[in-house]
């Protein structure tokens, strides 16, 4: 009896393609070989589809896997387009609905459910495509202590991210991103202890399992957690991280609290920056949104306490189809 079929779906047409494929690359070195049959399906920057070096379709490779695994990071990806797609299709996937994966992409709307849960959100001012940058820019140098932080709402793994203050710096940051990003976030600055906290369904007893939060310092040349800071293997990522006990049980709790308010399936890990005023939520990553790569933050929490990275993916598996998974 063949074991099941797992689509390990890797690549797609966003800025985070090459982080897709060391995810993706990871997931299929760890899948259980004893209880799955792994399945590499490529997707490239124009969004064709290829098993095997060969380009094939949707409707040839979907209907012959039992369940997808989505490292698909980006635009398509994390956003609940593919997951449309496999909806449509029949075949379970690993992580959030179509609707909660956009939901938890889109980052005014998750600032709008963190704030309806309670968890301080910076200050922020959104703007859309069609507003006037230039009047936008000049109502945000008024109204926000400067420098101030600006990215593209729907965009991840701190693509387009900068922060930059005064009228030229900010408004050059909002008219590079708004044609193509689909709104941009312009946000105060807070400054403070960038922290992570991964979560897992249905583990060691519990609903909503977190993970220990890890404290992310980035090299000192770079002033936030950007892209290159997070995949250069230049930041330390310190896991425990060294915070209060307190200060930890809260990192927790308000990763529980967005995992639930976005109603995120299987997994999903949430940022933070812990500052004299408070903690402050930033925002979550969708399960096709966590990375997987060595230098990944998921992993190195799950190893902190003791779970194997292909318990782990087994776990969601089966999670994924609705079967009882085996405890970790």
């Amino acid at each position: 009896m063949r074991g099941t079929v797992v689509g390990v779906l890797r690549g797609g047409a966003s800025s985070e393609h090459e982080v897709s494929l060391r995810s993706g690359h990871a997931i299929l070195r760890n899948l259980p070989e004893d209880r799955y049959s792994a399945r590499d399906i490529y997707i490239d920057k124009q969004g064709v589809w290829h098993e095997h070096g060969v380009p094939t379709s949707l409707d040839r490779v979907l209907p012959t896997i039992d369940v997808a695994v989505l490292p698909l990071h980006g635009e398509g990806g994390q956003d609940g387009e593919i997951q449309k797609v496999l909806e449509r299709y029949g075949v379970p996937y690993t992580g959030a609905s179509s609707f909660a994966a956009f939901t938890a992409s889109h980052k005014l709307l998750a600032k709008e459910k963190a704030a309806a849960a309670g968890l301080l959100t910076p200050k922020y001012r959104f703007i859309q495509p069609e507003d006037d940058a230039e009047a936008v820019t000049m109502d945000i140098i008024r109204n926000f202590a400067q420098p101030v932080v600006v990215k593209p709402v729907r965009w991840g793994s701190s693509v387009g991210v900068s922060i930059v203050g005064g009228y030229a710096p900010v408004h050059q940051a909002i008219a590079a991103l708004l044609p193509h990003s689909g709104g941009v976030l312009v946000e105060e600055l807070i400054r403070g202890t960038e922290a992570t906290v991964g979560v897992v369904d249905h583990i060691r007893g519990e609903t909503v399992y977190a993970l220990p939060p890890i404290e992310i310092l980035p090299p000192p040349d770079q002033e936030f957690f950007n892209y290159e800071a997070k995949y250069s293997g230049a930041t330390r990522e310190i896991c425990p991280g060294n915070f209060t006990k307190s200060v930890s049980e809260e990192l927790m709790q308000m990763a529980r609290t967005m995992h639930t308010a976005l109603e995120q399936r299987h997994y999903s890990r949430s940022d933070f920056i812990v500052s004299p005023r408070g903690i402050y939520y930033l925002e979550t990553n969708t399960a096709a949104a966590v990375g997987m790569t060595e230098q990944s933050l998921f992993p190195v929490a799950l190893s902190a306490v003791g779970i194997k990275f292909p318990d782990f993916l087994s776990h969601v598996v089966e999670l994924a189809l609705g079967r009882t998974p085996s405890v970790i």
